[in-house]
């Protein structure tokens, strides 16, 4: 059964206003702008792919429902956590049960530490969007956002790139980069998600050289 377009948006904007109460702009990395990115993004793959955006939606606004720290030692099951809290929510405004389990998938799978492999298109829009949100100009804004929130150095005073040590992003924030944000391209779901991953990736790299110049 679909939702009436209608009915969408009134979703849509219910969902928005919860949005606005559970992601505060304390992290500016994973606040309500970000939401917003990853919703707008995982609509544009749907429509791109061909998807349910009834599992999309919800899923998207809602994927860290609860916002667990990187360093917190539940991270792993954060979204575990998060899907629970998001279907009570939805149960809550009675939104239609149908796609609970497609919603619980796609918030369960979307996260990196997770290491859950997504088995429906949904998920790995939703997946692809929030890890698209990790790269290109507001990626790196993201990346030292956290960098920052965590109190860690931009680079290490000794050696920047890592030539003489092991890369190391618990205690340097352009580490990270390397260890993580440029492999994510190789693990983007669908063709339109690489696409735009790769156009990003070049641009963080751009960055990087000026960065290099700079220091």
């Amino acid at each position: 059964m679909e939702i009436h377009p209608i009915k969408q948006d009134k979703w849509y904007h219910l969902f928005s206003e919860k949005a606005r109460v559970l992601y505060p702009h304390s992290d500016p990395s994973h606040d309500y702008l970000h939401i917003l990115r990853v919703v707008q993004m995982a609509k544009h793959l749907c429509e791109q792919e061909n998807a349910n955006w009834n599992i999309i939606m919800p899923a998207a606004f809602f994927h860290d429902f609860v916002n667990i720290k990187k360093d917190d030692p539940r991270r792993s099951i954060a979204s575990k956590i998060s899907a629970e809290a998001a279907l009570e929510y939805l149960q809550s405004v009675h939104y239609p049960k149908e796609y609970f389990e497609g919603i619980r998938h796609a918030i369960e799978a979307h996260s990196f530490s997770a290491g859950i492999k997504p088995e429906t298109l949904e998920a790995k829009i939703v997946q692809d969007a929030d890890r698209l949100d990790s790269l290109g100009a507001i990626g790196i804004a993201r990346c030292f956002a956290t960098t920052t929130l965590m109190k860690r150095p931009f680079y290490s005073e000794e050696d920047p790139w890592a030539e003489s040590r092991d890369l190391d992003d618990k205690n340097f924030g352009l580490d990270h980069f390397y260890i993580k944000l440029f492999k994510l391209v190789d693990h983007m779901n669908t063709p339109s998600a690489k696409a735009e991953g790769e156009h990003r990736i070049s641009f963080i790299k751009t960055y990087l050289d000026q960065i290099k110049r700079e220091i």
